[in-house]
């Protein structure tokens, strides 16, 4: 018999691999799989984003840490890794963030020109950003990103956990807020 519980974990913890905004020791962890050429992805980084803004007057940084991790479903959308190993490239010269969301902005031009031109809009070193795509440096960590995924039971783009859980409930602003508030009271000192 499968433990329901276990089957909706999350087996690798956020380390300092991972792309993070806020502090890994912060009581609440939001883990992110997901995919930029997805349109789900994007409405569900849109909605982090808009619940950490919400939420901001009343958590610090220690309170909360939204962590990304790449899982392009390449069976469905053909540039999700080349867009996946574009963030990477520019994750190298410092802005990964800034990259992560040009690509979701702009997803329905992921073509490899796109990505250059994005990659020119940020100020990167574009030497340096082609010749890391060209030699396919960001792939390992790509799939190392997917293969933690799929050994936490995630099939498809978008998934989050909270704090180790999978979030199964309703995609919206409210749900996840609440979400996010009881997994820090949860985690309170008693």
């Amino acid at each position: 018999m499968v433990d329901e519980h276990e089957y909706h974990s999350f087996f690798f913890p956020p380390s300092i691999r991972d792309h993070t905004q806020g502090m890994l020791s912060a009581s609440v962890a939001l883990v992110m799989y997901g995919d930029y050429e997805c349109f789900q992805s994007a409405k569900a980084y849109r909605l982090i984003k808009a619940a950490q803004q919400e939420l901001s007057p009343s958590f610090e940084e220690k309170d909360l840490c939204f962590i990304f991790r790449h899982f392009p479903q390449i069976q469905i959308y053909p540039h999700a890794q080349r867009a996946a190993e574009a963030a990477e490239a520019a994750a190298v010269q410092g802005q990964f963030w800034q990259m992560h969301e040009m690509l979701f902005t702009y997803q329905q031009t992921l073509e490899n020109g796109y990505l250059v031109e994005y990659a020119n809009r940020l100020k990167l070193n574009i030497p340096l950003f082609l010749q890391g795509l060209s030699k396919g440096a960001y792939v390992n960590r790509i799939n190392t990103d997917i293969k933690s995924g799929q050994q936490s039971a995630v099939e498809a783009a978008p998934a989050l956990f909270i704090n180790r859980i999978r979030y199964r409930n309703f995609w919206s602003i409210e749900h996840l807020v609440k979400a996010i508030i009881a997994a820090r009271n949860s985690n309170a000192p008693i």
